[in-house]
């Protein structure tokens, strides 16, 4: 498996080291923040592609974090694990963008299964963002076709993952 970034958000300290350790071991890079304010300036330092996200916290809660990445940094993927979450919390994170929801305890096989969907999904929006980027460039360059062709790219790619 591709080593990727995880930032786990968790104000229950032995969990989200246990959690830690344990997707460590399965060779992802996970960092932790054990508040919502940690989570943000972690972002803002080092944008990771994955943020796993506890929704009670104090101070910021979880949801508030979520509205928060989701507008700073729409592209990440933010992966919802509570202990505390009911249908209407589940309603409002997927609703706000959430990629997954899901309870604590959670299931390690399940979890780091959804940590790759995720982080594919991340890596599938950047490489698309980075095309149009390089393409929109060579069409300003003149080079017209060649920037349709690597649009069409893209959008093939898309309709492949679909």
């Amino acid at each position: 498996m591709e080593k990727f970034k995880v930032l786990l958000v968790d104000d229950e300290e032995d969990f989200v080291k246990s959690l830690s350790e344990r997707l460590e071991m399965r060779d992802l890079g996970p960092k932790v923040a054990l508040n919502g304010k940690q989570a943000l300036e972690s972002l803002d330092e080092d944008a990771t592609g994955v943020v796993v996200l506890d929704l009670k916290m104090p101070g910021m809660d979880g949801m508030e974090v979520l509205r928060r990445v989701r507008k700073a940094y729409p592209n990440v993927q933010v992966i919802i694990l509570t202990g505390h979450g009911t249908d209407k919390d589940e309603e409002e994170a997927k609703k706000l963008g959430a990629f997954a929801y899901l309870q604590k305890p959670v299931d390690m096989d399940r979890l780091v299964d959804v940590l790759k969907k995720a982080h594919k999904k991340f890596k599938s929006i950047k490489h698309g963002i980075d095309t149009a980027l390089m393409a929109a460039s060579m069409a300003q360059a003149g080079e017209v076709e060649m920037a349709r062709e690597m649009m069409k790219e893209v959008s093939e790619d898309d309709e492949k993952e679909s």
